[in-house]
């Protein structure tokens, strides 16, 4: 690893595990859908009872967050944000949207999926303040 990022190797390490979750929810994402839950458009109709359209809106909903996530964390490396907190805010992020996704598939408590998803959007949050202030302070 080159020694400019080697001290971010987790927030590194959750950008790939963000893209092998994209990748698996991607397959899973229209696993059992048939002509009897699909709209005419192809996609899943609108049912939150159903396991196939959970499974279609964690895929969705987790490519909603693929952009923010790696802009705020690319970001926070480039800038040379603290590396404890960028690591600790990227792999947070990645637990707390692996829970979404799971809760999304298999529950339908919105309540759970809500507070998971709010997590991360925290972790967000925090790597994107790290990134402007580093680069209008010149200290993250």
């Amino acid at each position: 690893m080159s020694a400019q990022f080697a001290n971010y190797g987790h927030a590194i390490a959750a950008l790939a595990g963000w893209g092998l979750l994209m990748m698996v929810l991607s397959l899973l994402s229209t696993s059992r859908l048939n002509s009897d839950n699909r709209t005419t458009s192809g996609l899943p109709k609108r049912e939150y009872s159903d396991p196939g359209y959970r499974r279609f809106r964690a895929y969705a909903n987790a490519v909603e967050t693929t952009g923010p996530f790696l802009a705020v964390t690319l970001a926070a490396i480039l800038i040379g944000a603290n590396p404890f907190w960028v690591n600790l805010l990227a792999s947070v992020f990645l637990v707390s949207r692996i829970a979404t996704a799971l809760i999304h598939m298999f529950t339908e408590n919105q309540n759970a999926r809500s507070a998971s998803y709010i997590v991360g959007w925290l972790c967000m949050l925090g790597l994107a303040l790290f990134s402007i202030l580093g680069a209008f302070s010149g200290v993250a």
